[in-house]
């Protein structure tokens, strides 16, 4: 609110410009006295003699919706401390009064995944935008942008697990060198990311404290498995600004707490679009770790974007794990005779050892590549014009 009173004082015309999630009660002698047309208010609070006058000064309003338990019309990404409000990690079963557990309720009692209503569903959806638009502003562009890079693995996996203790050194180390990590933002491999970046400012001794706590309850479904986590965050707070990190969990799995050590987390409900964002903002690569079936789909997922460079590049995809890999779920060759006599073939390896990973990401950039840009009607001569 303080920004948009700001740009008040220097602007003079609102034409064409997006208002999202204000209060305008204080704003309606302004907004009477500025140009409205093409401007768009998106669940604002306005009172109701400012409406009509929005309206007739060609603004489109979007109106609020009362009855769900968040904010569809959101402006920035959530945070552990809001999705986890009145946590009490001396009290574990606190978490079903957060308002994480609410809205998963919510999306259970309204019909999950297949909404019983138009509204719920339009609800979802413009949250859904939101949290993207959020999260591109995060992201940054051109040569702001964030040089982003995913980890993909078991949601089950034990945090006791060496494998676990492998990903967060990996994230840790790459975290130091400048990379934004980001997740699925679950548990398990996911959850050993944002817990590498959380102590990209601390001591390995210390890590290694952290790793020991948390396996005291290493599943996702363990009664403290929250509560260990809050144990460490507030033995270990982040003594620098070095432990950002981006999880993109989804109420689809709301069943599984997103984990709080993402220092920005983007929660969507439709999973579709939180999988095909998870792998499009991972321009400098994507690694995966052991995983079932929504790894292996993110896999594909991610070799499809770089088979057709529907992006404009290409990035590197490693597997962490030979023996899994090769032996336990042989993706790996499959892959790569998928990808022979690809340009993407170059960026896919498989390594075994945490140092050798962080090194072939801060050596194996993306890659610009020209993508298709065939249409029937380029191809054909044929302008396409609009139906009188």
């Amino acid at each position: 609110m303080v920004e948009f009173q700001r740009i008040c004082e220097d602007q003079k015309d609102l034409s064409d410009s997006v208002i999202q999630g204000l209060d305008l009660r204080d704003m309606a002698a302004y907004l009477t006295s500025v140009s409205v047309r093409g401007a768009v208010f998106l669940g604002c609070i306005i009172p109701d003699t400012l409406s009509p006058h929005l309206q007739k000064g060609g603004a489109t309003i979007f109106p609020r919706f009362e009855n769900v338990p968040y904010s569809p019309y959101r402006a920035t990404l959530y945070t552990p401390e809001e999705l986890f409000a009145g946590f009490d990690a001396s009290d574990p079963y606190s978490y079903c009064h957060t308002p994480d557990a609410l809205v998963y309720e919510h999306w259970v009692k309204t019909g999950r995944s297949n909404p019983n209503n138009i509204v719920e569903t339009l609800a979802r959806r413009l949250h859904d935008h939101a949290i993207t638009d959020a999260m591109r502003e995060f992201i940054g562009a051109g040569a702001l942008q964030r040089q982003a890079v995913s980890v993909m693995g078991g949601h089950s996996l034990l945090r006791s697990d060496n494998i676990y203790a492998e990903v967060s050194r990996i994230a840790r180390a790459l975290t130091r060198a400048g990379y934004l990590m980001t997740s699925g933002g679950g548990p398990g491999a996911m959850e050993a990311t944002h817990l590498g970046a959380w102590f990209a400012d601390r001591k390995d001794e210390e890590l290694e404290q952290a790793l020991n706590m948390l396996s005291k309850a290493p599943h996702y479904k363990d009664l403290h498995w929250l509560a260990a986590a809050y144990k460490v965050r507030q033995s270990f707070p982040p003594p620098g600004q070095n432990h950002i990190s981006l999880g993109i969990p989804t109420w689809l799995y709301g069943h599984e707490p997103p984990n709080p050590f993402a220092s920005h987390i983007a929660k969507y409900f439709a999973n579709s679009v939180r999988e095909d964002g998870l792998v499009t903002i991972a321009r400098y690569g994507i690694i995966f770790a052991p995983g079932g079936a929504g790894t292996i789909q993110e896999i594909f997922q991610d070799a499809t974007q770089n088979r057709y460079a529907t992006m404009g590049e290409i990035s590197p995809m490693i597997f962490l794990g030979t023996e899994f890999w090769t032996k336990t779920k042989p993706v790996y060759p499959l892959l790569s005779y998928l990808a022979q006599g690809k340009e993407y073939a170059a960026l896919i390896t498989i390594l075994d050892e945490v140092e050798d990973v962080v090194s072939y990401i801060q050596h194996t950039p993306p890659k610009q590549v020209a993508g298709s840009d065939w249409s029937f009607c380029a191809a054909y001569g044929v302008k396409a014009q609009p139906e009188l």
